[in-house]
Parts: C-alpha cells; structure tokens; sequence
C-alpha cells in the first residue's frame, strides 16, 4: 500500500512538471504572437511534432506529377476576390508558378502560414502563394475576412496573396478557382479536392495544374522545392 501511495505520488509530480514544462514551452513559442486564442496558441506549439507525426502516412495521399495533359479550360480565365474586397484577374499570373492552398486557423496544420510565408519570400521571383481561408474541415475558420487578414499578418508575417474566406469543397457554392483545381473536365488531370486544411496545388508557368500535395506535406518539403525548381 506505501509503495503504491509512493508510486502515485511520483507519478502526480511528474505530471505536474510535464504540465509546467509545456506551459512555460507554449509560453515561449507564443512570445510574439498576438490576438491568439488558447487553442491557436497550443496548436502553434505542437506543430513541429504534429507534423512529424502526419507527415510518413501523408506522402502516399499526394499525387503522381502531370507532365503532358494540358487543361481544358485556360487558368488565367479565373477571377477571385481577395481578402480586401479587390477582384483578382488570374492573367496576371501568366509566366510563373502558382501555389494554391486553402488555410486555417484553427488547424494543427496552420503553423504552415509560416513556412508557405517562408517559401514565397524565398522563390516570390519565379512563385506566387495564394491562400484560400475556408471554414469547410471542423469549422477551424469561423473569423471574418478583416480576422483573418490580421490573423495572418501580425502572428505570420504573412504577405502573400490572400482571397476572400470561401467554400473549397466540391458544392454549388464551390469557389471557382477550385472547381476549376478539382474537375477533370476543366483543369485536365485532376478530380482530387482538399481532403483538409492546407491541401497544395501547383500550377505551372504556362498554366498546367501539374502537382496536388497533402496537407501533412510541409511548404518547404523536398519534393514540393523540386517541383517548384523545374
């Protein structure tokens, strides 16, 4: 019975120094963060082993390269809003790389606001970054276009182009650019849509969707630097 009581005791104290221990950890992370909620806080902190975690069984979910179909109905034809309420011509993206990603805030994948942020300063000569806010996965964007703007900025830096929060998922209410990502019949080469937060389409300088990554693929992961790089 002592050694029971013994046993219980350590045990609490070690909970209690876990506890303690990941507070002041959660803490630190958070330092520069600002108009975060206790979730997003936690979130941003375990990001590094949610992604470690995710990241083995993602790699099959992702798909193959097209090299060779071209789309059936022209990229740069596509129109969007962006979070500040301006209408987005597409045509302007002729020439470069497209990385399209639909974002949250709630999300275990969310700390990838700062890697996409990270990747776009790196390649924004040759790439652009266009996330797309959607409260479609478990409601984790339930804020205002004005919340997530600010959301974005003051806890990412985030400076890449934002569109207006919308549907993501295949519906009738389904943005067109991702109708357009997620039907065969008008992007050539894939019927595959967001399977969750932070799903990553790739279209080329000439307007080929060429790669679909999942979500527990990082921004910065090797093979999405390859693609990008060819």
């Amino acid at each position: 019975m002592i050694f029971k009581l013994k046993y219980l005791k350590r045990t609490i104290l070690a909970l209690i120094l876990l506890f303690i221990s990941f507070s002041v950890y959660v803490v630190i992370v958070n330092r520069n963060s600002k108009q975060m909620t206790a979730r997003q806080k936690i979130l941003k902190a375990i990001y590094p082993a949610f992604m470690w975690w995710t990241k083995r069984s993602s790699r099959a979910e992702s798909i193959p390269s097209n090299k060779k179909t071209a789309p059936l109905v022209s990229f740069y034809s596509l129109k969007d809003t962006t979070i500040n309420g301006r209408e987005f011509d597409f045509s302007q993206l002729k020439g470069k790389k497209v990385l399209l990603v639909n974002t949250a805030s709630d999300c275990g994948f969310t700390g990838q606001y700062d890697e996409l942020e990270k990747l776009y300063g790196e390649y924004k000569d040759n790439l652009i970054v266009i996330g797309f806010p959607a409260n479609d996965f478990k409601e984790q964007e339930k804020g205002t276009d004005e919340e997530i703007a600010a959301f974005c900025k003051n806890n990412f830096g985030v400076s890449f182009l934002l569109m207006k929060k919308s549907t993501v998922k295949k519906s009738a209410a389904q943005n067109e650019v991702f109708k357009w990502l997620t039907d065969v019949a008008r992007n050539g080469w894939n019927d595959q849509q967001p399977v969750w937060n932070f799903s990553k389409y790739l279209v080329n300088e000439e307007g080929m969707l060429i790669n679909y990554f999942a979500p527990a693929i990082s921004p910065l992961d090797k093979d999405i630097l390859k693609a990008i790089a060819e």
